[in-house]
């Protein structure tokens, strides 16, 4: 050890510098002279253009390639401009940037998600594409019901009333049911009890549709339903040698259920008043061969059909006679309440239109609406939208007032006979509306107002993560 530490520290600081220049001599060759700047930088710029095309495409595709030591011998921020060498990362780049923080492996965890879920909407979609080109399992089952059958007596496999067979018959109503691919056949088919019809007079006939642009000369009441249902009716009902008398009552549509009664409803579109006649002459087939059910004066008689009107039906008219009805009224639900028992939406109530006209309100002046004027005698259905009586649930989640509200309005209905029916239910998400369907099922809702028939007679209704993109 020497006598002098400076002399000591002195050396090993040179000793120290000299490895380190060693060090750098080892990554990139300087020039044998410094003494010349320009003869430096010629040399420098040499080599960057001797890069091989090979590297430089490697080292782009690969960063790893810059990032170690080995390849900081062979190749120098220069050379490749886009890698994040450690030599120029810091002068090119702000500080934070440099800092591998929490919140862009969260930021990346995030987008990786979304990603995924646009690939699974992509093919979700692109599969729904591939078998629309296809007919459903409705479409192809429909067909049974149109076509006609010639049975033969050794054929064990068919029966005469076998139209219907398999099907269990599900208290849903088929919505604008003139939407379906095969209206009337689609919603039996599904099960469906209820199926819908809008109903506009022009030139003495009645033609059905959404609104006037969708009306055209061949979608007739009489075409599209009065005609299918008489050809149902009497296939339920056929004359063979060991049933030579029809049955009483009259079988039903379901082969499975016999004694239950399709509900007709029938949406006046246009007056009332005006609308009405023709409505009661195009039954009169359905009515002559007892296929109606009615009230007789004191009682009523099932039939495998029930008809009930709504929109802009007359309950003037439906209760003119009071010793036989075969149209039913479509009682206004949120009426039928008593004033004491009335638990208000927190939405403001929707007022009564001056005109008089719409579900509930056509006939009858509103001073004489009382929840005792709608009864079985005149009335089948108890109806109301679902946003006017019961509110929108915001929270995607019914609250404890709304529940009341629907409780409150299933007794008052139910207290006088009638079958309730909520129109205009919420129906996205399907997160939402299972939940809105599961209520009122709980609730003792008579009859659920679908557009989707397969979901709604599934009655799969448990809520899913992929209810949230369909």
């Amino acid at each position: 050890m020497s006598g002098n530490p400076y002399q000591d520290i002195e050396g090993n600081h040179a000793q120290r510098t000299a490895d380190k220049s060693d060090s750098r001599s080892d990554i990139h060759e300087e020039p044998a002279s410094d003494s010349d700047p320009e003869e430096a930088y010629l040399i420098s710029q040499q080599r960057q253009r001797q890069g091989s095309v090979w590297s430089r495409s490697l080292a782009v595709v690969s960063p790893f390639f810059a990032s170690s030591d080995k390849n900081r011998k062979k190749f120098d921020s220069s050379t490749f401009p886009l890698l994040p060498f450690h030599t120029t990362h810091a002068r090119l780049h702000r500080p934070w940037l440099r800092k591998t923080t929490r919140s862009c492996c969260v930021l990346y965890c995030v987008v990786g998600f979304l990603a995924m879920l646009g690939v699974i909407q992509f093919f979700t979609l692109a599969c729904g594409f591939i078998v629309s080109f296809f007919p459903d399992e409705i479409d192809r089952a429909t067909a049974h019901w149109r076509q006609s059958q010639e049975l033969s007596p050794s054929d064990v496999t068919h029966w005469p009333t076998d139209i219907s067979r398999d099907i269990i018959p599900i208290q849903c109503h088929s919505h604008n049911d003139y939407w379906r691919r095969v209206p009337l056949y689609s919603a039996l088919e599904a099960g469906c009890v209820g199926v819908e019809a809008d109903v506009w007079l022009f030139d003495d006939e009645l033609y059905v549709g959404h609104s006037r642009s969708s009306l055209t000369p061949s979608r007739t009441l009489r075409s599209m339903y009065i005609d299918p249902l008489m050809r149902i009716i009497e296939r339920q009902n056929p004359i063979t040698h060991y049933n030579p008398v029809l049955d009483e009552p009259r079988n039903g549509v379901f082969d499975t259920n016999p004694s239950q009664s399709l509900i007709f409803l029938i949406d006046f579109k246009t007056s009332g008043e005006e609308t009405w006649d023709y409505v009661v002459a195009q039954l009169t087939p359905l009515r002559e061969s007892g296929y109606l059910t009615y009230y007789n004066g004191t009682d009523i008689i099932n039939g495998p059909i029930t008809v009930v009107g709504t929109g802009n039906t007359p309950f003037n008219r439906v209760t003119e006679n009071s010793k036989y009805r075969d149209i039913f009224f479509d009682a206004p639900l949120d009426r039928l309440v008593d004033k004491v028992d009335r638990i208000e939406p927190p939405a403001a109530r929707v007022e009564a239109r001056a005109d008089n006209s719409g579900q509930g309100l056509s006939g009858i002046a509103d001073g004489d609406i009382e929840p005792d004027t709608f009864d079985t005698t005149n009335s089948y259905y108890a109806s109301v939208s679902f946003k006017k009586a019961v509110g929108i649930p915001w929270m995607l989640h019914l609250t404890d007032r709304q529940v009341q509200t629907i409780r409150s309005q299933v007794r008052a209905a139910h207290r006088r006979g009638l079958k309730v029916r909520y129109w205009g239910t919420p129906d996205w998400p399907r997160s939402l509306r299972n939940h809105v369907w599961r209520v009122l099922a709980q609730e003792g809702v008579d009859m659920l107002n679908v557009d989707d028939l397969e979901s709604a007679t599934r009655k799969d209704w448990a809520p899913r993560l992929s209810d949230w993109w369909h």
